[in-house]
């Protein structure tokens, strides 16, 4: 099987199983008919990504009708617990100490992978499924397991048209699919709805999946709506993490052309990947400073990626303290195992080049001073 490191004529190879693989049928039709061609060496993870979704058709109706008698007779899941932030802002770090509390669900890599068919073709396969995980995120370094918590992001691109990681999977229409993904610029009301009930449907499933467990759910798109998720879930509670927005626009980049490599089914070279970066991210802010500033003083939480990095306990027991979550004392060898683990772990390291810094401080000020950051340290370029 071709593998992510291989090369063909100087270009990556594409891996053979894409993500669209695991979609539903409407959803393949309409992301493979609206985008534009694809070239031909794609062609073969459409071809692969069209007969996995056929041969998955009848079982995951099934199970779409079997979930709906099951939701009938379970009770409504809790409210989750919501951690958002700009992409590469130390989102997955945060999850995954926060992840090791056992009171906590949170959305598995086969239920990203393969959202509708969760709780059937999973379950029975769920041994030779996990095999095909891949050893690290596509990314950075860091490590997938089968017990690995992972975004809903992936999962919603699987379940309908509307995700920015359509932009990511065809980028000759990137703009459009990341502001009507993250902002749902352009979208009609019914599309919303359509998203909302799509988006409820998985979580529910998830949580049915867990056990019942209240879920914690990482998404930087929910940095954006917090005002809709308190809206479907009144009690849900949210924690901000920021980091060094220097750090966060060059880790951003990567964060693209990683993802561009792995995941991309046309040429992406003239993506406009920059300039989306310095739009998003002064929206997604000032979206979350003012959903959040109504809130209660137990549903939300800012931290900063600097201190947690450097006290990941003590800003743990103050997240739990904050928003009135109980089990802290319980969670916390647990969450000194996990950080043990990890303590060898290398991030990706950065040039900061003068031309980037200034367009950072030009286009992000108002962040830079809310949260009193300097620039690490630029280079000359």
């Amino acid at each position: 099987m071709t593998t992510a490191t291989d090369t063909i004529s100087g270009h990556h190879a594409p891996r053979l199983f894409h993500p669209l693989s695991g979609s539903n049928l409407a959803t393949l039709v309409d992301v493979l008919s609206s985008n534009g061609p694809l070239p031909f060496r794609h062609w073969p993870q459409a071809a692969i990504a069209v007969a996995a979704t056929l041969a998955r058709w009848p079982f995951y109706t099934a199970e779409k009708l079997r979930f709906a008698r099951m939701r009938a007779r379970t009770e409504a899941m809790p409210a989750p617990v919501f951690i958002v932030g700009h992409w590469r802002s130390g989102t997955t770090h945060l999850y995954n100490v926060l992840s090791r509390d056992p009171q906590w669900g949170y959305v598995p890599p086969l239920a990203t992978g393969m959202p509708w068919d969760l709780l059937g073709i999973v379950t029975a396969l769920r041994p030779l499924l996990e095999q095909a995980l891949p050893a690290h995120r596509f990314i950075d370094n860091v490590p997938v397991t089968p017990e690995s918590p992972q975004e809903d992001e992936i999962a919603l691109a699987n379940m309908l048209p509307l995700s920015f990681y359509h932009g990511i999977y065809f980028p000759s229409r990137l703009q459009a699919h990341f502001n009507r993904g993250v902002f749902f610029d352009g979208c009609s009301a019914a599309e919303v709805e359509a998203w909302k009930r799509t988006f409820v449907y998985f979580l529910e499933k998830v949580a049915l999946q867990q056990g019942g467990k209240r879920l914690l759910i990482k998404n930087p798109v929910y940095t954006g709506r917090i005002a809709m998720l308190r809206a479907i879930w009144p009690d849900a509670k949210f924690v901000h993490i920021h980091r060094n927005p220097y750090q966060v626009f060059e880790s951003s980049k990567n964060f693209y052309e990683k993802l561009f490599q792995e995941l991309a089914l046309q040429d992406y070279g003239a993506a406009p990947v920059e300039q989306l970066i310095l739009d998003a991210y002064p929206r997604l802010m000032d979206r979350m400073i003012g959903d959040s500033a109504a809130l209660p003083a137990d549903a939300f939480i800012e931290i900063r990626y600097e201190t947690f990095e450097a006290d990941p306990l003590g800003e743990t027991a103050r997240i739990y303290d904050t928003l009135g979550i109980e089990g802290y004392d319980e969670a916390r060898p647990a969450f000194e195992s996990y950080l043990d683990s990890v303590r060898s772990y290398r991030k990706n390291s950065y040039r900061y080049s003068e031309a980037a810094a200034r367009s950072v401080e030009s286009r992000w000020k108002p962040f830079l001073d809310r949260w009193g950051y300097k620039s690490p340290g630029a280079t000359a370029g």
